[in-house]
């Protein structure tokens, strides 16, 4: 939006908002300290039905992620297991251990998306992998819930597009944070104006432990024999077997998209999702591997810098981001929108809310009364707005994972649109992505976020 175009509407909207709130206490709870002008609003789960017709699922990449996935879908009523696809031996048997050794496994992904038993797949591999096998899937008629990001090179993204469309079925990214209650909540508060016109914006990822840093465990029997080489290679440079490369392959550019394509991607999604964004016109990067010396090819310390263009819904702005998995705080993970008027702390399970202090209407008149009023008026106090709203999911939120894959499940019973399809999941990704070419480059990347081309 062009500066003043509906942020005196939104923000009168919202300050009316804040000033009905009270009479709002019986369907949503607000605990208000005078002390502190702290306002806490708990945000009610989304109720769920049970349903008749059950969902056929089937897992592609049956590692910690995939079967992750798996888990949370099957608490969605109506989903069923049918099939598990990996290239390791022992992840197909451990599939059979927990979900029944009747069911089918391989580890040819195309023997699962041939088989019409299959209502949905999981794609759960390798980045490498993901264009591909999601492509293939939809136009097999299957509904895909593809793992974040949605492809391993930009080109990729229209491949993945074009299938969705002409296959007509149901397809997500699964950056799971997309469906969460604080993402709703930021973007609602966003278009009421609650921080006025956006200026600024950063995100933050932190980690201190091997597992976070992808020193994922190597299994005692992996070799040739249990690991189908050939497979998990696909297209990527033909090479001697290596374990690291198969059961550690965020760390090698192959296969992964470093931790931009891990993490940013996640920013980038609930970002352009709250302010309704296509995305930055250019992007830098700069970073290291500063710890992590493991023999991996991506840095462990990346820091990106956006410039984002003005639209209909938002003023120009600026981000930030960083991902560091050498952090002795360890943990650390928020999204932070500043504008002018306020700022939001998101997370997926929670929002505070910070504002400056609101001047109300009789200011113009006390400044226009000059010295003349002034020992009296300066006696006179305002109503203020609390000063912080924090906003929390209530006890027993079942979480924005278990949302995400309501949000498809619906999509794929109803046809409805749903959170990440491949035309949003591109926009994420490649921002994302090309801070992997302005690190590797040394290069500014300039990017059309409307056509979804590298300038």
């Amino acid at each position: 939006m062009t500066p003043g175009s509906k942020t005196g509407t939104t923000r009168r909207s919202f300050l009316g908002k804040m000033a009905t709130a009270a009479l709002a206490a019986g369907a949503t709870p607000h605990l208000l300290s005078a002390s502190d002008r702290r306002e806490v609003e708990v945000l009610p789960s989304r109720p769920f039905q049970s349903v008749n017709d059950q969902i056929q699922l089937a897992v592609i990449g049956a590692g910690g992620m995939g079967m992750t996935d798996v888990d949370t879908a099957l608490e969605v009523p109506g989903v069923k297991l049918v099939a598990a696809c990996d290239c390791y031996a022992g992840r197909l048997e451990d599939a059979r251990k927990k979900h029944g050794r009747d069911l089918f496994t391989t580890r040819d992904y195309r023997e699962v998306l041939a088989r019409d038993d299959v209502d949905a797949v999981i794609v759960g591999t390798p980045d490498h992998w993901h264009a591909r096998i999601s492509a293939e899937a939809l136009q097999a008629g299957k509904a895909v819930y593809c793992e974040k990001p949605m492809v391993h090179s930009i080109p990729q993204g229209q491949e993945v597009i074009r299938a969705q469309e002409g296959s007509g079925k149901t397809f997500q990214v699964g950056s799971q944070g997309m469906s969460s209650l604080g993402n709703e909540k930021a973007k609602e508060l966003f278009e009421e104006g609650a921080i006025g016109e956006l200026n600024y914006a950063e995100g933050f990822w932190a980690r201190n432990d091997p597992v976070g840093a992808w020193q994922y465990d190597i299994p005692k029997d992996a070799s040739e024999e249990t690991v189908d080489w050939d497979m998990f290679l696909g297209e990527a440079t033909q090479r001697p077997f290596d374990p690291l490369r198969i059961f550690r392959w965020r760390n090698y550019r192959d296969y992964g998209t470093g931790v931009s394509g891990d993490l940013f991607v996640h920013l980038f999604s609930s970002l352009h999702f709250i302010v309704s964004s296509n995305g930055p016109k250019t992007i830098m990067a700069q970073g290291g591997l500063r710890y992590w010396k493991d023999g991996r090819e991506v840095p462990d310390i990346l820091l990106g810098m956006f410039d984002y263009p003005g639209g209909a819904t938002h003023t120009p702005f600026n981000l930030s981001l960083r991902v560091n998995f050498v952090d002795g705080t360890s943990g650390s993970t928020y999204l932070r929108l500043v504008g002018n008027e306020g700022a939001m702390d998101i997370t997926w399970t929670e929002v505070v809310l910070r504002r400056n202090k609101v001047s109300g209407p009789t200011d113009v008149f006390t400044r226009m009364k000059g010295m003349e009023m002034e020992s009296v008026q300066s006696r006179r106090k305002q109503m203020l707005p609390p000063a912080e709203s924090v906003y929390v999911a209530e006890g027993g939120y079942l979480g924005a994972h278990f949302d995400h894959f309501m949000n498809f499940f619906e999509g794929v019973r109803k046809g409805t649109p749903v959170r990440e399809d491949a035309l949003f999941g591109l926009r994420a990704a490649a921002p994302a992505l090309a801070c992997n070419n302005s690190y590797f480059d040394e290069r500014i990347v300039h990017w059309n976020a409307e056509e979804m081309k590298v300038r």
